[in-house]
């Protein structure tokens, strides 16, 4: 008897400490206002139906349409090489499904430095720094930007690379180039639209389906000495499969999956529609005038929702609408300059074409896979939900805000948009 009540005492005492740790690994970072996990690779613990996040605007929430998902043991969530990283590590719930500068900061400054997102290999700005000062984290503390190291050249390129500045210095290994993007989000897949040449994931499309990506993810992020297994890529896929994400509420709209403006979590709400789908115009209710401080934010979502559909200006010389290339979902590309966007900390590359056209860019995108000259520049189209969870934007991070998103493309294609019109679209951009 007293065997057996010395061995519950012990049990009681190993099943409190084992959730004072749990909690001691939630509580690692503080976020905007509420207390929220960040998911370390085997954290352990069960992904529920639905979680709502803070963040600056309101909230984002993840929803499982298959349910909840067990983490403990499942690829997605462990780690599968040897920088102690998981695919949650970048995928991170309360940036939908993708992280935020913000973040990234908190956890430098909650680890240290030490957290396995900041690893060399393209966590830093370059492996050969000391990875123990800050600066040499700079692009993906500041920009939430990680290294993308490719090979270079390839075979029957129409154009010459020179480097012409190279502020990480990573640019000096013979045979490869590296550039700087953020990390896409993964969530919302389940009705992904193939491009004009099928299936191409990635930034430069360089991966034709969503097995090969999270297998060479696992190879490079994770530095795994080996690829995931089969039944570890389908686990993985599943959960990409299912999982959606989107802003659930918004500090002055209010919730956003009311009846009137559904935030359409799910394959059958999905905006993944034809460009002049009703989704885009569901905020349409919201335009009715009336008095209140959430009435007039609802009215100026709903009209912003009209800019973004029906609002036509001069792009590659069509007249074309934001939806008309957001068409979320999809793999195609293209290039709309941001690569050209001024940004010192970031390299420059001199491109220079068979025909004889130069241009400079910090990251040639499609064309270091494609090898064509009419590819430069070029990145695959994002995907617009849960952005009030995941700044800065643009592939390359050179957008603090979603202001400053409308103010480029409005001076870049000359768009003409009203003051009126910029305020519009970034409230409705900030509600998806």
């Amino acid at each position: 008897m007293r065997a057996a009540k010395w061995l519950g005492f012990f049990a009681a005492i190993f099943a409190l400490a084992m959730a004072m740790s749990a909690q001691s690994r939630q509580s690692q970072v503080p976020t905007y206002g509420a207390q929220t996990i960040w998911w370390d690779a085997g954290l352990g613990l069960m992904l529920t139906w639905e979680e709502d996040y803070e963040n600056p605007n309101g909230q984002v929430r993840v929803a499982n349409q298959n349910g909840p998902v067990r983490t403990e043991g499942h690829a997605f969530f462990e780690a599968l090489g040897s920088n102690h990283r998981a695919c949650i590590t970048c995928h991170q719930p309360s940036n939908a499904m993708s992280v935020s500068a913000e973040t990234v900061r908190d956890r430098w400054d909650a680890t240290g430095g030490t957290d396995p997102i900041f690893a060399a290999v393209d966590g830093s700005n370059c492996p050969n720094q000391d990875q123990a000062a800050r600066d040499s984290h700079s692009l993906l503390l500041n920009r939430g930007l990680f290294r993308i190291a490719l090979p270079w050249p390839v075979k029957g390129a129409d154009f010459r690379i020179e480097v012409v500045s190279d502020p990480t210095g990573c640019n000096k290994t013979p045979g490869e180039i590296s550039v700087y993007r953020r990390p896409r989000v993964a969530a919302n897949l389940g009705s992904l639209v193939n491009g004009p040449d099928g299936a191409a994931l990635m930034a430069d499309g360089r991966e034709p389906s969503l097995r090969t990506q999270a297998s060479t993810a696992a190879m490079v992020h994770e530095q795994a000495s080996a690829a995931p297994g089969a039944a570890q890529l389908t686990q993985i896929l599943d959960f990409e499969m299912q999982v959606h994400t989107a802003q659930i509420s918004d500090r002055r709209a209010g919730m956003l999956n009311e009846k009137d403006a559904p935030a359409m979590l799910g394959t059958g709400r999905s905006l993944s529609l034809s460009p002049d789908s009703p989704a885009w115009l569901s905020f349409a209710a919201w335009a009715r005038p009336g008095e209140g401080v959430q009435r007039e934010f609802r009215a100026s979502v709903a009209r912003g929702s009209r800019v973004f559909a029906l609002r036509k200006f001069e792009i590659q010389g069509a007249m074309r609408t934001c939806a008309s290339c957001h068409t979320p979902g999809t793999t195609r590309w293209m290039n709309i300059g941001t690569g050209n966007r001024e940004a010192a900390d970031l390299p420059m590359f001199k491109v220079t074409c068979g025909s004889g056209r130069v241009t400079y860019t910090h990251d040639p995108g499609r064309a270091l896979i494609s090898g064509k000259c009419e590819d430069v520049g070029a990145i695959a189209i994002q995907q617009f939900r849960g952005l009030s969870a995941r700044a800065p934007y643009f592939s390359n991070g050179t957008a603090a805000t979603l202001r400053e998103v409308v103010d480029y493309y409005d001076d870049h294609f000359h768009a003409g948009f009203t003051e009126s019109e910029k305020s519009d679209l970034v409230n409705f951009l900030q509600v998806l």
